[in-house]
């Protein structure tokens, strides 16, 4: 009997990695239509970044005209996104099927780059009977 070749990287089984769906996140205090029957703490996604130096003359430009500043837009975005995800996924880590009391903060840590924080309160809800 020969043993078995590996799958190619393709086609071998990914793991899938569960985080807490956007439409069970709120920034409310509640969920309508769920009540909370625990609490896992809170949660939090973190992403720095800075600006890079072609973004930078880029902008520069934009700035010039006036207007949305399209280059950092998509930057702050991206961030915002990526920190969100980060939480979503802190959050199905501790078995939450929610988070509540969502909220967003940004630092600028040095001139040029920025952290961009995701947090709220994980939790576990059931729908309202």
């Amino acid at each position: 009997m020969q043993p078995q070749s590996p799958q190619p990287p393709h086609l071998q089984q990914q793991p899938t990695v569960q985080i807490v769906p956007p439409w069970m996140i709120s920034a409310t205090f509640d969920l309508p239509g769920f009540r909370v029957v625990q609490n896992r703490g809170i949660v939090r996604g973190i992403v720095v970044r800075s600006r890079s130096v072609f973004g930078t003359i880029g902008a520069s430009f934009q700035t010039l005209v006036g207007g949305n500043i399209t280059i950092w837009s998509k930057l702050c975005e991206q961030a915002r996104l990526e920190a969100f995800e980060i939480m979503s996924l802190h959050a199905a880590e501790l078995g939450a099927n929610a988070i509540i009391a969502m909220r967003y903060d940004a630092t600028e840590i040095s001139a040029g780059v920025t952290e961009v924080l995701a947090y709220g309160s994980a939790v576990i809800v059931e729908p309202v009977r």
